[in-house]
């Protein structure tokens, strides 16, 4: 199939598919002419290679799990790569989560306001992370 069908089908721009082709992720046959060929497999690769960015993967990262993928194994140290991009990303959303915790504060303060507001008034933050303390003993 030709990318205009190809992105059609996995719901992703040509510009997409010259992207992963550019980064290594996709490899389509050429005509005599220069145009794209892909297998109807590829369609599967994409929406795969939509999966990984999704999940906050870098084009980098993508391209080695994907050699492993088609290698059928996948070495430890890129195991251990994937565990320690989890443990990123469970970071930033304990970040998110406080941060909407902050702003319930910040609500709570502007809708029952005391006679002044102050800093005083919120939970302190620790100087190191920038988390409350509360946050810190949950």
């Amino acid at each position: 199939m030709r990318i205009g069908e190809l992105g059609g089908k996995a719901g992703v721009s040509t510009r997409a598919l010259r992207y992963y082709e550019e980064h290594g992720l996709l490899r389509p046959e050429r005509t005599g002419s220069g145009q794209r060929i892909y297998p109807d497999s590829a369609v599967d690769r994409v929406r795969l290679i939509q999966q990984f960015y999704a999940a906050g993967l870098s084009s980098r990262l993508i391209e080695r799990l994907l050699a492993g993928i088609d290698a059928r194994h996948l070495d430890p140290a890129l195991l251990e790569r994937l565990a320690q991009e989890r443990t990123r990303i469970a970071d930033e959303v304990a970040a998110l989560q406080e941060a909407g915790r902050r702003l319930d504060q910040l609500l709570d303060i502007a809708v029952h306001p005391k006679e002044s507001c102050r800093a005083a008034d919120l939970e302190p933050l620790t100087p190191s992370t920038g988390r409350t303390r509360r946050s810190l003993r949950q």
